[in-house]
């Protein structure tokens, strides 16, 4: 069911994606291909000894809003600008983003792909008699599909980050299910399951005592307890993965796999580790007076996470849903 929800989060991505940016290049929000009259001040004259020459750029802030169809520009427009002039007579120029830069320039920086500048086109330069100012006619460069090409990129992205995350744990997985497999065969796992039976019984009357998947758990919610965040990812998802062999009806959550979630997720624990860590690595004086209160907090929110679910359990749909697979069956 979760990789359908997946799906269908992805397809109104890309939707409504694709919907902004048609609707982009409807209203050409980003004035593509438009010419827009600006004048120039230059801070050397111009001449054939100079291909390359600054100068700043001043647009008056109601011509700027009607231009682009906005209200947010208050005063006018002076940016920042290096002019170029090729061999063949064309002339182009750059518009550095800075602090002064209006906020709309700087929007159209980013959705190009996150650039410092944006460049121009010089359709036309018409020279002052002292060749101090010139009165300009630029086209800005094309921004398009821009919620298309961010989506894209976060998708990727994140694929990037979740295959990093994947070979990170490869190593704490090994470890911590080697440790657990060499408490198994001593006999500690055996020991404590049977301490814990009473609890385990519990809360998972759908789970047999001496199933590996009890093992599993015990050894999360103990990692948990302490502190381990990492040695308990690995213990969660070999605890996830023996649950789902008892499965009847894969792709769907089971009652225990529910119970063993909410206590996974409440986060019970005793010894705030990494919490611990990270405030002495800030710098905090007393790194471990949040022990007390992650205590109460995490407690709180197990026992709320634990009375609904087990009401949750109770509600008739669910009833019915499992007595009919258990007649099917």
């Amino acid at each position: 069911m979760l990789n359908y929800v997946w799906i269908g989060l992805i397809a109104i991505g890309i939707f409504v994606a694709v919907g902004k940016d048609i609707n982009d290049e409807a209203q050409n929000t980003y004035r593509n291909g438009v010419p827009l009259k600006a004048t120039l001040t230059l801070q050397q004259v111009p001449s054939a000894m100079y291909t390359r020459w600054e100068g700043e750029l001043t647009v008056p802030a109601a011509a700027f809003n009607q231009f682009y169809g906005i209200h947010s520009q208050q005063g006018d427009v002076h940016q920042k600008v290096i002019v170029a002039t090729s061999g063949k007579g064309a002339t182009t120029m750059i518009l550095p983003i800075e602090d002064s830069t209006p906020g709309f320039w700087n929007k159209m920086a980013d959705d190009a792909g996150g650039k410092d500048h944006l460049s121009a086109d010089v359709q036309s330069l018409t020279f002052s008699n002292d060749h101090s100012e010139a009165q300009v006619s630029l086209v800005l460069e094309e921004v398009r599909y821009v919620k298309i090409r961010a989506v894209t990129k976060a998708a990727l992205d994140y694929a990037n980050t979740a295959v990093t995350i994947s070979l990170g744990l490869i190593g704490i997985m090994a470890l911590w299910l080697g440790v657990m497999k060499v408490a198994e065969e001593a006999g500690l796992l055996r020991i404590l399951t049977k301490l814990l039976t009473p609890f385990t019984r519990r809360l998972f009357p759908e789970v047999p005592p001496d199933h590996p998947a009890v093992g599993a758990m015990i050894m999360n919610v103990a990692a948990n307890m302490l502190g381990l965040n990492n040695a308990a990812t690995p213990l969660g998802l070999k605890a996830m993965e023996e649950l789902n062999k008892l499965n009847p009806k894969l792709g769907t959550a089971t009652n225990a796999m529910c119970t063993f979630l909410v206590i996974n997720t409440a986060g019970l624990t005793l010894i705030p580790a990494t919490a611990i860590a990270v405030r002495a690595a800030a710098g905090s004086t007393d790194p471990g007076i949040i022990i007390g209160t992650s205590i109460f907090g995490a407690s709180c929110a197990t026992i709320a996470g634990l009375i609904a679910v087990k009401l949750l359990q109770r509600l008739p749909w669910y009833k019915v849903e499992a007595e009919s697979e258990a007649s099917n069956g």
